[in-house]
């Protein structure tokens, strides 16, 4: 688990993968005022733990925000207060390749400016990194898959359904108007772990086919409430990927599922994973009947069953999620649920709130339904 890191002020997040308005959602766990402003951009307060986030690569301390070109730039640099010393490196990157910017030329034109203001250069080992970052307008070279993850892109994809619950597309505090798009310049004050192309699934003890990829996991369980501290709860676990990115983070982690080669193998995933210091309990369980106390839990997160590969020993799909939902509401005050499919309705009659729904495209015939519930 990284040392969380409590930075105060205004901040510009570079975002992760190409689904903004997802990302953006991710980074409200550790962060408040959360706002797209640009292509893989947004601003953000209080930002808290950035080293815990899937789609969020790094945090800088905002400078100022101008129009996307060099001479904005460089007349914004100027114009700020700059309250450091030490050597200096300009980073300048074009997001998505989103405004044309010749980046080369920024770092040397900015690089240059802090140089005239009593600088000295450091490409190699700086005190100080400033992130000059161009972007297009918020939406541009942006994607709901799970491209970014090593799955396919889609060659084509159809008009989400309108289930009547809020999505990214139809929420207006995702994205700030940003015309042509923008330029932010900031100082670099915190990244995340990268660390998930290490705990690849098939790398696990155990292992089967169809594990979510360790990116999207943390992002869930982030999304869910996992932090130091808190109780997370997954009541089909697997082979126990969920859980092993909540415990990553700090949080207590307890399985449960139905089939005992399940519980085996997430009892040795979890403890390859955290260690002997992990907080981590495993029960053979229906998610139906769970053996755990009312409020036993901060939240919940669970991958149910797909259609295709669901094997249901008694009754529906529709009534095993319906009726899992229905527990976990006993259980915790808050769930995120991933499906191939809405389960909006059978989270309403369980007695959930559904707070966002995302749609995450994996492949032509694949969907994932991410339910935000309270």
């Amino acid at each position: 688990m990284s040392a969380a890191r409590r930075l105060s002020g205004v901040y510009v997040l570079e975002l992760a993968g190409r689904d903004d308005a997802f990302a953006a959602h991710e980074a409200r766990s550790r962060a408040s005022d959360v706002t797209v402003v640009g292509a893989g951009l947004a601003t953000a307060r209080g930002v808290d733990g950035v080293a815990d986030l899937a789609f969020t690569h790094r945090a800088s301390d905002l400078v100022g925000t101008t129009d996307p070109d060099i001479e904005s730039a460089r007349a914004l640099l100027s114009a700020a207060a700059i309250d450091r010393e030490g050597s200096v490196a300009v980073r300048a990157v074009d997001v998505r390749t989103t405004t044309g910017v010749d980046t080369q030329r920024v770092e040397r034109e900015l690089g240059q400016t802090l140089v005239d203001r009593g600088f000295t250069v450091d490409l190699d080992d700086p005190d100080h990194e400033l992130r000059a970052l161009f972007a297009g307008p918020p939406g541009a070279g942006s994607v709901a898959d799970d491209a970014d993850e090593g799955d396919p892109v889609p060659e084509e994809s159809g008009p989400a359904p309108d289930n009547g619950v809020p999505h990214p597309s139809d929420s207006a505090d995702d994205a700030d108007a940003a015309g042509d798009g923008l330029c932010a310049l900031g100082w670099l004050a915190a990244e995340s772990d990268r660390g998930f192309a290490a705990r690849a699934p098939t790398d696990r003890p155990f292992f089967q086919p169809g594990s979510m990829d360790p990116m999207l996991a943390r992002a869930l369980v982030n999304v869910a409430g996992a932090r130091p501290g808190a109780t997370v709860v997954d009541p089909m676990c697997g082979t126990g990927g969920l859980l092993i990115e909540a415990g990553l983070v700090g949080a207590r982690v307890v399985g449960c599922d139905a089939q005992r080669k399940m519980v085996r193998g997430t009892r040795l995933n979890l403890r390859d994973a955290l260690g002997s210091d992990g907080e981590f309990s495993v029960a053979r369980a229906d998610a139906r009947r769970s053996p755990l106390r009312d409020g036993a839990a901060d939240a919940a997160v669970f991958d149910a069953p797909y259609g295709r590969q669901s094997k249901i020993e008694a009754g529906t799909l529709a009534d095993l999620v319906g009726d899992a939902l229905a527990e976990i509401r006993r259980i915790a005050p808050r769930a995120v649920l991933v499906a191939d499919r809405s389960w909006a309705d059978a989270a309403r009659e369980a007695g959930w709130t559904v707070e966002r729904v995302f749609e995450r495209r994996v492949h032509r015939s694949l969907v994932r339904h991410i339910h935000v519930l309270e």
